[in-house]
């Protein structure tokens, strides 16, 4: 049994000691707590587990601190992937919910499997999800100002191998800060968020470039067709160099590998496989 997450990417820890250790001091307790769960819960439970204590997290930009775009509003976007069924589910532009991977996980269970905007919105309602404001002041004082690029490179993802030899996947955004109004960041779609019976993979970074390689999907197909994760891995990012792709990814093999990269300094990350080990 294996877990391993991110937490995006951020600029400030190169120069601020605190925010860096307040980083690593959470992702090391979210890995260990996900690891524990998972010691008596499936893959797919775990990382949806996993990545509700991200997003209920304030240092990450997901659910709870989430990155405020260019109207002043915030819309989120989380996606689940099952590698046993192949079952994918997501929601897109999400506003007013606590927790958009718990709606991922409803929606699982339902024939529409994707939903976006207003739609996503009357589902969680409908099912039971309340209105909560995940604005928090930090964010509100980072949108008035604009503040650069570096700091809205943010999502928060899972990959968990339970006991069963399950691979699931789960990823969470708040967006990348300011963006147009509508736009789909590839934290709901296959290019960020992807697994199937022989590996799973979680992406942070630029969402626009990680869809242009669709990089979860391709590195899972590339392992899938034998290479090892870490040589898939690496093959995927560097189709990026021609347009100077941003991504970060997190992986698990079935055979038990574990990986993570980045194609630019850097993603923040822990992992669990018995020991706890997170990003310095």
């Amino acid at each position: 049994m294996k877990i391993i997450i991110h937490g995006g990417f951020f600029s400030e820890s190169g120069t601020n000691q605190e925010v860096k250790q307040a980083k690593q001091d959470a992702l090391k307790r979210i890995v260990q707590q996900g690891y524990d769960y998972l010691q008596s819960h499936t893959a797919v439970e775990t990382v949806v587990y996993t990545v509700s204590l991200l997003e209920d997290c304030d240092l990450f930009n997901a659910g709870i601190g989430s990155q405020i775009q260019s109207d002043g509003v915030i819309r989120m976007s989380a996606s689940l992937m099952d590698g046993k069924t192949l079952g994918f589910s997501g929601v897109i532009n999400i506003e007013d919910v606590k927790n958009p991977i718990f709606v991922a996980k409803k929606l699982m269970d339902y024939e529409d499997k994707v939903l976006s905007g207003k739609g996503a919105l009357q589902f969680a309602r409908d099912n039971g999800f309340d209105y909560y404001n995940v604005e928090t002041p930090q964010r509100k004082q980072e949108y008035e100002k604009k503040l650069n690029e570096s700091i809205r490179l943010g999502t928060v993802g899972c990959v968990a191998l339970d006991e069963t030899g399950n691979l699931a996947a789960a990823t969470s955004t708040g967006g990348k800060g300011y963006e147009m109004v509508g736009r789909v960041s590839d934290s709901a779609t296959a290019a960020g968020n992807y697994v199937n019976a022989y590996a799973g993979i979680s992406c942070t970074g630029v969402g626009e470039d990680i869809v242009s390689g669709a990089v979860a999907a391709k590195i899972v197909t590339r392992v899938t067709d034998g290479m090892s994760l870490e040589e898939a891995t690496q093959k995927s990012l560097a189709e990026m160099k021609p347009y100077d792709g941003f991504a970060g990814t997190i992986g698990i093999a079935a055979n038990g590998d574990i990986y993570h990269a980045d194609t630019h300094p850097y993603m923040v990350w822990a992992l669990c496989d018995g020991d706890v080990k997170v990003f310095e």
